[in-house]
This record gives C-alpha cells, sequence and structure tokens, in this order.
C-alpha cells in the first residue's frame, strides 16, 4: 500500500518540525500558483500565513530555492520560479525516445531483460497498491514514479541510456510533482506501472510500447495543464 512514509525512505520526509510544516505548505502553494511571479515573498507575511516563525520560513525557502521552487531576487528574497512549459514538453519527447528505446531494445536485438530486476520492481508497485481508501495526494510520488522508469530501462541493459534517463528526470522533476497532486493520479500511475512491467514480463514488447507510450502523454498532458493554471495564478496576482 502506498502511503506517504514510502517517499519518506526515499528522501522525501513527511513534515514533522515546523520547518517541515512550512516548507510542506510553501510547497503545496508554489504548485498552486498561489504567490505572484516575480515579486518578492515576505518571509512574514509566509509566516503568519503558514502559522510558525520566520526562522522555519527562511529555512524553507533556502531548501525550495535548491529544488528550483523559488529563486533569488537581485535585491534579496525569493520568488517563485516560472515554470518553462515548451522546454518541458521538449524535454518530456527525449524522455519517451530514450524509455521506447530501453522497451524495445531486446526485441531489435539487444541483451534479454533482466528477468530478476523486472520480477523485483513488479513486486514493489504491486506492495503500492492501494484499494480504499485512495492515497492522498504527494509531490513527493515524483520520486518513486522516477525510480519505476530508472529500474525500467536499467532492466534493458543500457547503462549509457540509463543515465541520459536520469539527467531528463531531474531537469523535469520541477514540474512533474504537478502530476501527483490528487489521490487519482497516483492510484492510476501505480495501475499503469504495474501494466507496463507486466507486459515485459510476458515479452510483448509491442504492447508494452503502447502502454508506456500512452502513459507518458497522459502524464505530460496533466502536467502541462495544472502547470499553466498555476503560472496563470501566478500572472494574475501581480
Amino acid at each position: 500500500m502506498y502511503t506517504a512514509s514510502d517517499t519518506e525512505v526515499a528522501g522525501a520526509p513527511a513534515p514533522r518540525s515546523r520547518g517541515e510544516q512550512a516548507y510542506g505548505e510553501l510547497k503545496h502553494r508554489l504548485l498552486m500558483g498561489d504567490f505572484p511571479l516575480g515579486r518578492r515573498m515576505a518571509e512574514e507575511r509566509i509566516a503568519a500565513l503558514v502559522g510558525v516563525s520566520r526562522t522555519p520560513v527562511r529555512e524553507a525557502l533556502s531548501r525550495l530555492h535548491v529544488e528550483g521552487f523559488v529563486e533569488r531576487l537581485p535585491d534579496g528574497g525569493y520568488c517563485p520560479t516560472a515554470p518553462d512549459l515548451h522546454a518541458v514538453r521538449e524535454l518530456y519527447e527525449v524522455r519517451r525516445g530514450l524509455e521506447l528505446l530501453a522497451i524495445e531494445r531486446p526485441a531489435e536485438g539487444g541483451p534479454p531483460y533482466d528477468h530478476e530486476q523486472l520480477v523485483a520492481l513488479r513486486d514493489d508497485w504491486h506492495a503500492l497498491e492501494v484499494p480504499e481508501p485512495e492515497p492522498r495526494p504527494d509531490p513527493s510520488f515524483v520520486v518513486l514514479d522516477e525510480d519505476f522508469h530508472i529500474r525500467l530501462a536499467g532492466a534493458a541493459g543500457n547503462a549509457a541510456l540509463v543515465g541520459f534517463l536520469q539527467t531528463v528526470n531531474e531537469r523535469i522533476r520541477l514540474v512533474r510533482v504537478h502530476d501527483f497532486l490528487t489521490p487519482e493520479r497516483i492510484a492510476l500511475t501505480i495501475e499503469q506501472h504495474l501494466r507496463i512491467v507486466e507486459a515485459v514480463l510476458d515479452g510483448d514488447a509491442a504492447l508494452a510500447a503502447h502502454l508506456l507510450d500512452a502513459h507518458l502523454s497522459e502524464s505530460l498532458a496533466v502536467v502541462e495543464q495544472r502547470a499553466a493554471a498555476a503560472l496563470a495564478r501566478m500572472v494574475s496576482a501581480r
């Protein structure tokens, strides 16, 4: 069963301290586009909004800056980072090409898939299946999602391809978190991942490629829609 603690293991801890509280609240509000584009995010106002002192807010802003959610202003302080939707679409195209190449590699004369890796991947994602209730929205689920795609590509045996895919994932992570803001998207992603890996295990490369292509296209559509809506809110609030 997927829970927030699954991403805690992957390096995205669940909120527990005042700093984590401020970080989680600010990250959610940034994803929703609650802060005006180009305008300084006042620490005092944020502290009052979140219900903590300025110190946890300052720590949260510093952490969000490292992750790319906010950028420094020339005169000090931070403002929201505007998502580059054009660059995201281009990088999704590269991601799609790399992942489909990995799926099709064994059928095109490459070495066979590492069966043990695929079985372990399937079992790990079966463990995340959630009947009812659905998992709560968690943007940090993106870490687990990336891990699935990296391990799936890695089972095809091309380390260089995996390296390029990791680089692309790092560059689109900032916007891809928009894909996991509802329980429905998390539950559907788990289901789609399992169907993809089952097709690969069954030796049906054509079906696996079709499922993967549809999965990535749907993800891009959701990400673009939500990121564009957040950007529109940021611009209208200026």
